[in-house]
């Protein structure tokens, strides 16, 4: 299944943190967005979010687009290394 995976992005003194990684069914992914990845089940997309908030809790960012692009690239590199 087809899921979409999502964050906050929060502004704070020491830069932008990232928090509350979610993933949503999809059948029209938005990679302009967020990031939309293939699992084989829920219970595999909830333990790839896990190690994705585990990888990103304590890394702060100087701005939005560098964030977005790193959790993207992240999320897509980890997720063909499973496959």
């Amino acid at each position: 299944m087809m899921y979409q995976l999502r964050w906050s992005a929060l502004p704070g003194l020491r830069g932008i943190s990232l928090s509350e990684f979610r993933a949503t069914p999809t059948e029209a992914p938005d990679n302009e967005r967020g990031v939309a990845l293939e699992f084989a089940s829920a219970v595999e997309c909830e333990a790839f979010l896990k190690e994705l908030e585990a990888a990103f809790a304590a890394r702060r960012f100087t701005n939005a687009a560098d964030a977005f692009d790193t959790v993207k690239a992240w999320a897509l590199e980890r997720a063909a290394k499973k496959s």
